[in-house]
């Protein structure tokens, strides 16, 4: 593979190809605009690395995949695909000012992804390199979470680009999450003439509400949260659907099958009411153990740095329940994610390109993280 020579990484070549990436607006499930999206992000990798990005193809949308050559060693992870729809870009355009680039995207994810290509860009090696730029992480990677297992498993450490924790930190664990929906089929009836002939749908939802809101322990780091609900279609009619929504977050072992045995064993309280589940706790957690050797290598590349486990769940879940090395949130500075004030800190990113570099130069010369560490 011929590759370009070092080249010189500045703060204004970052704004302009995050100003490219922010204004090919690329809302997940949406085929049309995730093609475009991917086609920018691989010419981008392309015109900062050299060679040839691979676009896969997908139900989701393609994902991206570019790879240096030779024995596989790390994998730059990330997405293109972002929360906003179409049209967001014209209420909210990106700009930079006030120290600020804003955008829809810019710090979930397209700022980090553009560190993380220019970081790369300041080595003169990039051998065992490889990046994966997934159209579906919003949408539980459904369609990729093979591909990065793939990846993941033959390079042996994953870098992940999303965006930093509060005050800059690395993102050290994560919590599992998923999501499930809680299905009620009572009976119809008149609420004036007959309302006892009927099974009231909602005031058996409710009742599962309570049952559910009570599997959570906060204390060891499990929320389980009922979110969105519907049921009833008119205000004389006794409601005969009814369903709930639910947030599950878990740390600890044994949680995730805790909660989808308990799920699963949901129980009616009205006679003739019938309860259906249907989701699971999709991403496992990511310890803090998967990331302590990168962690030790990002902390002597940068003193003073600091990690924190956080809520919520991204592709690096899949990788470390794996048993690879992961390390998270090293993409932008910033905060607002999925907010209309979306921003990441523009004197931050030099910096954490700079990081990546010395991350994948570490790996790269190692035969395993914890020897680096």
């Amino acid at each position: 593979m011929t590759m370009r020579k070092t080249v010189d990484v500045t703060i204004d070549a970052m704004i302009e190809d995050l100003r490219t990436l922010v204004e090919i607006e690329s809302p997940s499930r949406d085929l049309d605009a995730l093609s475009a999206s991917a086609k920018t992000v691989a010419a981008v990798i392309e015109s900062r690395l050299g060679g040839q990005a691979v676009l896969v193809e997908s139900a989701a949308g393609p994902h991206v995949h570019w790879s240096a050559g030779g024995d596989p060693k790390v994998l730059i992870l990330g997405h293109h695909d972002t929360v906003f729809p179409l049209g967001t870009l014209e209420r909210r355009p990106f700009a930079v000012e006030g120290g600020h680039a804003t955008g829809p995207g810019v710090f979930d994810m397209l700022g980090g992804l553009v560190q993380a290509v220019h970081g790369l860009a300041a080595l003169d090696d990039l051998s065992g390199v490889e990046i994966l730029v997934t159209a579906d992480e919003e949408v539980g990677s459904h369609s990729s979470r093979a591909l990065i297992e793939e990846r993941a498993l033959a390079c042996g450490a994953v870098l992940v680009f999303e965006g930093a924790a509060d005050g800059g930190a690395l993102k050290t664990g994560r919590k599992g999450c998923g999501t499930f929906q809680v299905s009620v089929a009572g009976r119809a009836s008149h609420a004036g003439l007959e309302p006892e002939a009927g099974i009231n749908a909602l005031i058996e939802a409710s009742h599962q509400v309570l049952d559910i809101a009570a599997l959570g322990r906060p204390g060891i780091g499990t929320t389980v949260t009922p979110t969105v609900a519907s049921a009833g279609t008119l205000d004389n009619v006794v409601p005969a659907e009814a369903t709930v929504v639910v947030d599950v977050r878990v740390e600890a072992a044994g949680e995730k099958e805790r909660i989808e045995s308990a799920f699963a064993a949901l129980a009616p309280h009205l006679e003739g009411a019938k309860i259906s589940v249907h989701g699971s706790v999709g991403r496992p957690p990511m310890p803090e153990s998967a990331s302590a050797g990168l962690f030790a290598i990002a902390q002597r590349l940068l003193p003073g740095l600091e990690g924190r486990s956080v809520g919520g769940g991204s592709d690096g879940n899949f990788t470390a329940a794996l048993g690879v090395p992961t390390l998270d949130g090293l993409g932008a500075v910033g905060g607002g994610a999925h907010a209309d004030h979306e921003y990441i800190v523009i004197e931050a990113m030099a910096e954490r390109a700079n990081l990546v570099a010395g991350l994948v130069r570490a790996i790269q010369h190692t035969s395993t993280v914890d020897a680096v560490a």
